[in-house]
């Protein structure tokens, strides 16, 4: 078995990747396949330790593990970065801590030589026991400033050949200048990952979108997937952006679950799923 992969990246931190994720993961395993998530780093104070260990992974992995119909483990975040001071971060590996770093010395002394065999080594695994892997990225593709050393996003998608998904927030407004302006920052070899984007967040009559969403499809050469509305439902979140959400270990398991169901149930009414199952993914539906 050699899983599929699917990317799902932002426009901005905050733009809904965590909750598009948890909702593809359980779409593809409503349909059959045997689905896991991946996130490569991640930072968070939002921790979740795992049943009879103290390892721990950022709580929206463990979200994601459950939309999946999976037990959770450290492969599917096997770098969490979590934020102690200014400019600093405990770095977490495989669930256990490994040392304090600045930014700085995350980026010039860790992450490629270090890091990215770590994170190639844990998705690899995951690809030998899943049918597909659904990948989340973290920030935005465009911070071209790290860019070079940013293995959560296109270095990642480009080493491992995923075709890559962009989440847009209409919500914050400038959804139609973001989405152009990632892809013209984004070199042409990363472009061409990109097979599609979702607008998230939305609020109102979508045909009002319409002439909008043909001209940014025209402009960036890349389809408009779908326009996923505005969904006030409580689920543990990822990171300070979006504080406020419950936590993992306040809510019950079935209740969550029933949660995790009701928002893929609004991602599948919105996005054309077996498009994107068979000309994305690449998988036969069963």
């Amino acid at each position: 078995m050699k899983a599929k992969l699917l990317m799902i990246q932002g426009t901005t931190s905050g733009a809904g990747k965590s909750i598009i994720t948890t909702a593809i993961c359980r779409i593809l395993s409503d349909e059959g396949f045997v689905v896991a998530p991946f996130k490569a780093q991640n930072m968070s104070s939002k921790l979740h330790t795992l049943s009879g260990t103290v390892d721990v992974i950022a709580q929206a992995q463990a979200v994601q593990a459950l939309a999946s119909r999976k037990i959770p483990d450290t492969r599917i975040n096997p770098i969490l970065l979590k934020p102690v001071e200014d400019y600093k971060s405990e770095l977490i590996l495989s669930g256990r801590l490994n040392s304090t770093l600045t930014s700085r010395e995350y980026y010039e002394n860790f992450v490629l030589p270090f890091g990215l065999p770590l994170v190639l080594n844990s998705l690899e695994s995951l690809r030998n026991e899943n049918d597909v892997v659904v990948i989340e990225g973290a920030g935005s593709p465009a911070e071209i400033n790290i860019s070079k050393y940013d293995i959560a996003n296109m270095l990642l998608a480009e080493r491992v050949s995923a075709p890559v998904i962009i989440v847009a927030d209409i919500e914050r407004g400038g959804c139609f200048s973001s989405i152009v302006g990632t892809m013209n920052l984004l070199p042409p070899h990363h472009r061409n990952l990109v097979k599609g984007f979702i607008i998230n967040k939305f609020r109102g009559d979508t045909s009002l979108l319409l002439p909008a969403i043909e001209t940014i499809g025209k402009m960036v050469h890349t389809k408009i997937l779908g326009v996923i509305p505005k969904v006030d439902l409580e689920i543990p979140d990822e990171d300070s952006l979006d504080g406020g959400r419950c936590n993992i270990d306040t809510i019950s398991i079935r209740s969550l679950d029933k949660t995790i169901d009701s928002i893929a149930d609004v991602v599948r009414r919105s996005i054309d799923i077996p498009m994107v199952v068979r000309g994305i993914i690449k998988l036969n539906l069963p």
